[in-house]
């Protein structure tokens, strides 16, 4: 274990895919969960696309429905999580025609007595997932690809910005692998004075091992929340290399 895992032990993925909810993921919960388990994560926080994005869900049905359907990914994930010793926690990741905030602290009961987060602008979903003590974080907020048809900047309406996104900027990556992305959001983040996290934007079993390490344990989706909202001690990782929580590459003492 390297000095920075020995001082901040409690390593969370926080942006990951599975297969029952997100069209575009390989891998379903309880396999995501085994592979989060061996390579050595605390938790994950399950954050599949929702209505507005590419959900694997069909968008016809009641709404009611819809939510059942769409948490199954985090339910299998859940409870493999508890058969292996994974901490799992509730997310989604809302898109608005390419853009995507990762939203932390609500769960399925929250949206099912919640319908107009189906149709709420940018602003109102940060005043909803507020009024529920939640958490709103931009996504990848710099990406440049075909389905994102323009960067849009809402500094007003977010809690922080994912300015580590492993996809950009591990050797490993496969997709959307340019670290200029990361290196923008994280001085989009500085400018306007917002907290950064980071995840690995995972969606198969071929893990990048990004996320954010804590000295530790978190007890919950909301327990997150305020962790970031009251600028709790963490540190940043795509999987190779370790950041401070502005964002400056940390090189480890010998």
């Amino acid at each position: 274990m390297t000095a920075i895992r020995e001082q901040y032990p409690y390593l969370y993925e926080t942006h990951l895919h599975t297969s029952q909810s997100s069209a575009c993921a390989r891998s379903t919960g309880a396999e995501m969960a085994r592979a989060c388990k061996e390579y050595g994560y605390t938790g994950i926080f399950v954050t599949d696309h929702n209505w507005g994005g590419n959900t694997a869900v069909d968008r016809s049905l009641p709404w009611s429905a819809w939510i059942d359907r769409f948490e199954q990914g985090y339910l299998e994930a859940a409870e493999e999580g508890r058969k292996v010793g994974l901490d799992v926690f509730y997310g989604y990741e809302a898109g608005y025609d390419g853009t995507e905030f990762l939203i932390y602290g609500v769960d399925g009961t929250w949206l099912k007595e919640h319908p107009q987060i189906q149709t709420a602008t940018v602003e109102e979903q940060y005043r909803l997932i507020h009024g529920a003590g939640g958490l709103v974080i931009h996504a990848h907020p710099f990406r440049e690809a075909g389905y994102i048809p323009d960067i849009r900047l809402y500094p007003q309406w977010v809690d922080g910005v994912e300015g580590v996104n492993a996809t950009h900027s591990s050797s490993r990556s496969m997709a959307h692998n340019d670290p200029a992305f990361d290196k923008r959001a994280t001085a989009y983040a500085g400018q306007h004075r917002l907290p950064l996290t980071a995840g690995s934007d995972i969606h198969t079993t071929d893990l990048l091992g990004g996320g954010i390490a804590f000295q530790r344990r978190i007890r919950s989706a909301k327990d997150y929340v305020q962790a970031i909202l009251n600028g709790e001690d963490y540190m940043l990782t795509n999987g190779e290399v370790w950041f401070d929580k502005a964002g400056n590459p940390v090189e480890e003492k010998k």
